[in-house]
Order: structure tokens, then sequence, then C-alpha cells
């Protein structure tokens, strides 16, 4: 909300929320009227002043608002997962479809991270030449504090690839798109080791094969970790790229590359360590914690409104991003089954 507020050309026309206190409080914070506060969802989309929602509610509701919104007519930015069932993910998609000057997007906000901006760069001007292993991990001991215990609930959370590690999945195959390869199959196991009362396996492991050979892995773990990870591992036939979330930030990345830097290895991050030609700016962000308000999240929603009044679609559609959302069912049904999935 603070990030649409401050731009000039986007205005808050109703904030639906449970709680009509809670509701009250962001709205004065943000300085807007308090009959801002809508009680009725539906009511809401019923208003011809909203073009377009934006879904930050709990993840089971997710699919039902998404799809409700997008029948109205209205524009959606939809927290992950975009869905905790996938039949409701289906219907995302046609109904996406059916309406293509609807625009969709949802927040794998992860890509908007500069480091990985620039790593997908260098992916696509063939720096790593090819990607043959990829390692993005997601372990983050999410927030179950307070009103966030519904994070908890089977019911509520869904399952814990779409309420956190799909972020790396994401990450993993924007990276190997900039190489040219998409995913054909996945093999995943969970782990039911939980120290904090989750009702769902809250530990995956998570290999994606790729239409190149190249070989995908993730460690994902929403339950407790030493702080947030997200540690990447990117080799190729001419390069490779390792960062270490875990690492004071001079050692958090170092990338060597036959092309840009003669096979050696090199700290972007470190001007006393690294060529001028390969270092990287000062602002250069890195994802370093789980907290969203440190995220990208001023990054999506310019994504998502430049979007909507451009009538571009976002990379990150429903439709778009539809292999990430579809990965994360196919590595469930994997655990599952202990069996390969293809997609």
């Amino acid at each position: 909300m603070r990030r649409i507020a401050e731009r000039e050309d986007a205005r808050v026309v109703a904030l639906h929320q449970r709680s009509a206190d809670k509701a009250g409080a962001a709205l004065a914070e943000l300085g807007l009227p308090p009959d801002c506060f809508q009680p009725d969802f539906g009511q809401m989309l019923a208003d011809p002043a909203v073009d377009a929602v934006f879904l930050c509610s709990p993840n089971s509701s997710h699919g039902p608002q998404s799809i409700a919104a997008l029948e109205a007519g209205k524009h959606v930015f939809c927290e992950k997962p975009c869905a905790t069932t996938e039949s409701d993910f289906h219907r995302q998609i046609e109904l996406a479809q059916a309406r293509p000057e609807l625009i969709t997007y949802v927040n794998y906000l992860m890509n908007f991270d500069t480091m990985e901006e620039r790593v997908c760069d260098m992916v696509r001007a063939g720096d790593f030449g090819t990607v043959t292993q990829i390692q993005v991990n997601y372990r983050h001991p999410i927030n179950i504090a307070g009103d966030k215990a519904w994070k908890l609930s089977a019911e509520t959370m869904g399952d814990a690839i779409g309420m956190g590690i799909i972020h790396a999945l994401s990450v993993m195959l924007n990276i190997m798109a900039a190489n040219g390869a998409a995913p054909v199959s996945v093999f995943a196991t969970k782990n039911a080791a939980s120290t904090r009362g989750f009702e769902i396996p809250a530990i995956y492991n998570i290999q994606v094969t790729f239409d190149n050979g190249a070989c995908g892995f993730c460690f994902g773990n929403v339950d407790l970790a030493n702080g947030y990870d997200a540690y990447h591992n990117i080799h190729g036939t001419r390069g490779g790229l390792i960062f270490d979330s875990y690492l004071d930030r001079p050692d958090k990345v170092r990338l060597w590359s036959v092309a840009t830097t003669g096979g050696d290895w090199v700290y972007p991050l470190d001007p006393g360590r690294c060529p001028e030609a390969n270092r990287w700016p000062d602002d250069t962000t890195t994802p370093d914690s789980g907290d969203v308000v440190k995220h990208q999240t001023g990054a999506c929603v310019d994504h998502f409104l430049d979007c909507v009044k451009t009538g571009r679609q976002s990379f990150l559609s429903f439709a778009d991003s539809a292999p990430t959302a579809a990965l994360g069912w196919a590595a469930l049904r994997s655990a599952e089954i202990g069996q390969p999935v293809p997609l």
C-alpha cells in the first residue's frame, strides 16, 4: 500500500481486510481516509473505481480471490503462491487467457533483486557458456508470530513449496530460460521434521532436469535455519558464479568466466579483489533476507502498475509464470510417490 500511495499516477481506493481495527491503523499510517475500508470483498470488486487488486491475503485466499477479481474484470497482483489448489491454478490461467486485456502478476519477487537481474544478463550474454549445473536454495524461518500463526495450518498455508520454496524455483527457471533451457522433469523428497508445529512437511529437496541436459537442485526449508539462505551455485562450460548470503558483503559473490575474467575468480562486490571492468555497482542488492519490506517490493509494484498503464503483460503473469507453479505441483507429487514426475 505504501508503494502504491507513493506514486503520483495511482491511488488506493479500498482496503479489504478481516480486521477493521488493523485496516484503520494501516490507512491512518498512510494518511488515507478511514472510509477506504471495505469489509466485503465482493462489493469492493463491484466498485467501478477499482481498476486492480493487490492480493496479500493468507495463501488459501489467493486462488478464490484472484478468480473473483478476474471474473469482475480487474487487473490482479497476486502474492505467491498463486493458488493452494491445482484446480484454482488452472482456472486462473483459463480466465487470464480469455481476458488478455487484464494484466496479471504473481509476486515471485526475488527476480527483481539486482543481483538476479545481473546474473540473467550474464547468462544471456554467454558469460558462463551453457549452464550445466545450478543450485538455488530457499531456507527461511518464516514468521509465525502473532497473527502470522495461520502459516502453521495446512489448510490455510497450503504447502511449504508454495509458501516460500517456490521463490528459489522461480529464480532457477528464470536463469535457465536466459540460457534457452526449460525443465522436463522433477524428483523431490520431503522431510516432516519440524520444530515449530507445522501441519505440513516443511523441508523439501528438489532436483530438476532441463532439456539441455542440465541439472538443478534446491534445498528448501521454511521451518528453521541459521537465518535466511538463498545460496546460488551456477556452473557452465565457460564460467560460474557462487552467491552465499551468510557471508559478509565483500565475500558474498564470486565468479569466473573465460570471456570476461580470463578464467580467474573475482569478487565483484569487493573493489580490492576485482578488476574495475568486473566490479558491480555499489548499490547492487543481493537476496539476503526473507523480510518482504527489504525485498524489491517497490520494483515489483512499479513493474505491475507500469504493465497496467502500457497494456503489456508481465513476464510473471499467471500464464507466463505457469511453469514455476507447475514445477511446484509436480515436485509435491514426486515427493508423494517417490518417483520423478515429467513436466
